[in-house]
């Protein structure tokens, strides 16, 4: 199979289920649908493993433009992302079976829905700057219209998708512009045509910031991440799942495209600004996941760290390979990948797993959880294989990911270059302050939703759901686990994406294996090896790491159940509980006290107002009542986009003025600024 017919296939099948989702009644297209999308994305992977492995072949897409065509024909880096945004679609889309619902499943969601994901996929497959602004533009029109899918019964998505929508359009401004520059610098259009650009020319340059900024706004970056925690939570949990664990991917790509194919020799400088925007954004993402009481909030404001650690492997790589650490680099861009790959899995899981939680209780709201562990074990046991990938702990893809990007930064610089050690010692202490952050941050979602006693009525009734959303997160935790137990095959096909098979540095090369600032790391361990002849410092394995967790594990667990056999468990009637018996689900941690200390620690960052309300009786100090309330805010928020916004109406409303109903007014503004296009088109 060729790629084209992979292509073709793709695009049919879109279009198809686009075509069943509005002419299908309600019980036909709520089977027909999910079943056509999951087909979408299974031929995304294999056109996506097609064109990983080297496939030649490509589809031209004509446009309303006379002699200009789409093109779309990936290579390995496209193909590696086809791969993985088919993934996600085909459980995204399977959880959808039983887990859409009510305007979830309208026939406004599921036309929209297959052209979301074609546009997605088309992203990724695009061969020149015309099939790439197509896609993305279809992409996001589409993403919108599933934000906005619950707006009539909601008000608050309403307000949500009119951020997303304007912080995606504003996303799409950037990278035409972007492009523009640089087509019309290089005189076509074609990923070819603009490689040809000399990286330290001016205009490169400025396209380069355009796409750059375009992109990380797609991708969920502070300070452009507003968009982000607002639409995640009123999404359609599948929609989420998808946007978390596939969209902000393209804007991933985007970067990728810009610093790996486009111009691999750019100047440090590009990779400082996404170092420095990576650090923020990882930090501050699992600060306000931290403190977040919303489950999907949570998983929103995590993905922005996630999107944070990924640019700052990209970023780091971009530093050591202008400064002639060529290996680093490289293997800084492939724990780039396995970082993408691991947060794709995990991030899939968690959402689909949160929109479970949500059918089965109607809540959000983690200090409204509790005890769900026991009426939802399969939820339960996904959600935890999920999270202990988010918080990047052993025996899961994200234990791989975060251990080589540590790997690659301690080793980047040295005393030969001290100014890039700097930078790598700093971007350690981002990784390993984000890592402590997760590991609390996800241990409270898993510990306040599913553990301890219900602490409402909804999750008291709660049920395990449906099979098809069951399936759909046991196979994502299998992905979870299985791409972390192979870590040598992830890395090898990583390196293939890449491109950088050739590439030889201090005499090794990449297929054989890396030099990190003299520790070697040997093909199946980035960033682990046993020392060779030469002297070479040996370094943990991740995998080695990962097996010896498991082992432990599966000890920890024998001992408990041998211990839970000798010792049955036996009602006891107690006079007074001593804090174990007859707990009120009042004397539990809640998400909020839970995040306490965190709170206390940043609160300047974090924005926190409290306010603390008491009634008393006739006597001073005899309180009736107490009512305690906190509110996090995003400062960036706050403090940036509001004042924007408040500026932009003022000045909407002096513009009013011009309004006064004066069609002789009206044609001399237009005559007026007709002239001045003239003028700037003569010049």
């Amino acid at each position: 199979m060729s790629l084209r017919l992979g292509l073709l296939a793709v695009l049919s099948l879109a279009l198809v289920a686009a075509c069943a989702g509005g002419a299908l009644g309600t019980a036909a297209r709520q089977r027909v649908s999910p079943l056509l999308g999951a087909l979408v994305g299974a031929a995304a992977v294999w056109t996506g493993a097609l064109a990983w492995s080297g496939g030649t072949g490509g589809l031209v897409v004509g446009t309303v433009l006379p002699g200009v065509g789409a093109r779309y024909a990936p290579d390995r880096l496209g193909g590696a992302f086809l791969v993985l945004v088919g993934a996600v679609t085909v459980l995204a889309s399977v959880w959808a079976l039983d887990g859409a619902r009510g305007t979830a499943a309208s026939r406004t969601a599921w036309v929209a829905y297959p052209l979301f994901v074609l546009g997605l996929l088309g992203v990724m497959a695009a061969a020149d700057v015309v099939a790439f602004l197509l896609a993305w533009e279809v992409m996001a029109v589409a993403s919108a219209v599933l934000v906005l899918a619950d707006h009539a019964h909601r008000p608050e998505v309403v307000g949500a998708g009119l951020w997303y929508a304007g912080m995606t359009q504003l996303s799409f401004l950037l990278v035409l512009g972007g492009f523009a520059v640089l087509a019309s610098a290089a005189g076509g259009t074609a990923w070819a045509d603009l490689a040809r650009l000399a990286p330290d020319a001016g205009a490169t340059g400025l396209g380069v910031g355009l796409l750059l900024l375009g992109f990380v706004t797609k991708a969920g970056a502070v300070p452009v991440h507003v968009w982000l925690p607002r639409a995640h939570p009123e999404a359609p949990s599948h929609v989420s799942a998808l946007m978390s664990a596939a969209m902000v991917k393209a804007g991933v790509y985007g970067v990728l495209l810009v610093v790996v194919r486009l111009f691999p020799a750019g100047p440090s400088w590009w990779g400082l600004v996404l170092l420095v925007v990576g650090s923020v954004s990882a930090v501050f993402g699992i600060l306000q996941a931290g403190v977040a009481a919303d489950l999907k909030r949570l998983l929103a404001y995590s993905t922005t760290e996630n999107v944070g650690l990924i640019l700052v492997a990209v970023g780091a790589a971009q530093v050591t390979t202008a400064r002639g650490d060529v290996a680093t680099g490289h293997v800084l861009l492939v724990a780039a990948l396995l970082l993408t790959s691991g947060h794709a899995a995990a991030k899939s899981v968690l959402f689909l797993t949160a929109g479970s939680v949500l059918h089965a209780t109607g809540l959000r709201d983690l200090d409204r959880l509790g005890g769900l562990g026991r009426t939802m074990p399969w939820t339960c046991g996904a959600f935890g294989v999920a999270a202990l990938g988010a918080a990047g702990l052993p025996v899961t893809a994200g234990f791989v990911a975060e251990w080589t990007l540590l790997q690659a930064l301690v080793h980047a610089g040295g005393p030969a270059d001290p100014r890039l050690g700097l930078v790598s010692a700093l971007a350690v202490t981002v990784v390993a302050l984000t890592a402590g952050l997760a590991l609390m941050t996800f241990t409270k979602a898993f510990g306040i939703a599913f553990l301890g006693r219900p602490r409402s009525d909804g999750a008291a009734a709660a049920h395990e759901v449906g099979r098809a959303e069951r399936v759909a997160a046991a196979l994502g935790a299998l992905a979870v686990l299985g791409l972390g137990l192979v870590p040598g095959p992830m890395a090898t096909a990583a390196v293939r994406a890449l491109g950088v098979d050739g590439v030889t540095a201090a005499g090794t090369t990449l297929a054989a294996g890396v030099r990190l600032g003299g520790v070697a790391a040997a093909p199946g361990a980035v960033g682990g090896a046993a020392a060779g002849a030469d002297g070479l410092v040996p370094v943990l394995d991740p995998l080695a790491l990962s097996l010896a967790t498991l082992a432990a594990l599966v000890v920890v667990a024998g001992v408990v159940a041998r211990l839970r056999r000798r010792a049955a468990r036996r009602a006891v009637e107690l006079g007074w509980g001593c804090g174990g018996a007859r707990v009120s689900p009042r004397m539990q941690y809640t998400a909020t006290s839970y995040a306490e200390p965190l709170v206390r620690i940043f609160d300047a960052p974090l924005g926190v107002s409290r306010s603390v309300a008491t009634t008393t009786a006739d006597a001073p100090y005899v309180v009736r009542a107490m009512s305690f309330r906190q509110r996090v805010r995003d400062v960036f928020e706050e403090h940036g986009y509001r004042p924007l916004l408040r500026a932009a109406a003022r000045v909407g409303d002096a513009g009013r003025a011009l309004h006064n109903g004066s069609v002789h007014r009206y044609l001399a503004w237009s005559f007026a600024t007709f002239v001045v296009v003239l003028g700037l088109a003569a010049r």
